[in-house]
């Protein structure tokens, strides 16, 4: 979840600048929660944590059959970073509860599940694939890093962050998940694989949309928008 704080809560307002190194905009308070949302938000979190504890472990035993598959164990380490970072997001001021964006939130999250576990056709070496496998992890990795617990499942508003590789396009992270997907399809290349990809990506545009539907209602979003052209691929969206 891509996401300016314009200073401390109760300071005066300042100007946005992608020179800045961190954040531009972060929650000036805690978020409330209904009942029913403080059920789905603890609901979500256990959900994720359940749904890749069950990935990791046929992950595992895939590995330890063939210690060469380099490109599921780094999927398995991006997988652990993730469970961390949804247990400990931040709770945001404002978020999209509605059935469409939980179920899309939900299916882009827990793809991984519908993965072909067994060796597929190696359309390229483990090798090369684990190369562009590392370029895309790095991205993700930066983009975390520069998120913090700005990261979540449902499109939310935990504070905007215009630092790091905020500055090249408004999803870097996004764009991180995309690269290392098409780098373990390519040496696990199966019909299920390219299928659950293939819905996988659609449903990463539409959560981008939505995201931004939430985001664009802050100001300070809608600046970062018109400094920083692309969401997802740059120069074509």
């Amino acid at each position: 979840m891509e996401q300016v704080n314009l200073g401390r809560p109760g300071a005066p307002t300042a100007s946005i600048s992608l020179d800045a190194p961190a954040f531009v905009s972060l929650p000036s308070s805690a978020a409330r929660l209904t009942p029913k949302q403080l059920v789905i938000e603890i609901a979500l979190r256990v959900c994720t944590v359940s749904a890749l504890s069950v990935f990791l472990v046929s992950a595992i035993l895939q590995v330890l059959k063939d210690p060469s598959r380099i490109t599921l164990l780094l999927f398995l380490f991006t997988s652990l970073l993730d469970i961390g970072l949804v247990v400990f997001a931040r709770v945001a001021r404002e978020r999209d509860f509605t059935p469409v964006s939980m179920v899309m939130s939900v299916t882009g999250t827990f793809y991984y599940v519908a993965f072909q576990m067994e060796p597929g056709i190696h359309l390229i070496p483990e090798a090369a694939a684990v190369g562009l496998q590392i370029v895309g992890i790095v991205i993700q990795l930066w983009a975390k890093l520069a998120l913090r617990r700005s990261f979540g499942l449902l499109p939310a508003n935990r504070g905007v962050v215009v630092s790091g590789p905020y500055r090249v396009l408004r999803h870097p992270m996004y764009f991180g998940y995309m690269i290392r997907n098409v780098s373990f399809l390519l040496p696990n290349f199966g019909l299920q694989n390219v299928i659950v990809f293939a819905v996988h990506f659609c449903i990463q545009i539409c959560r981008i949309i939505r995201e931004e539907r939430v985001l664009s209602k802050d100001r300070s979003y809608r600046e970062f928008m018109s400094r920083v052209r692309y969401r997802l691929i740059f120069g074509v969206f």
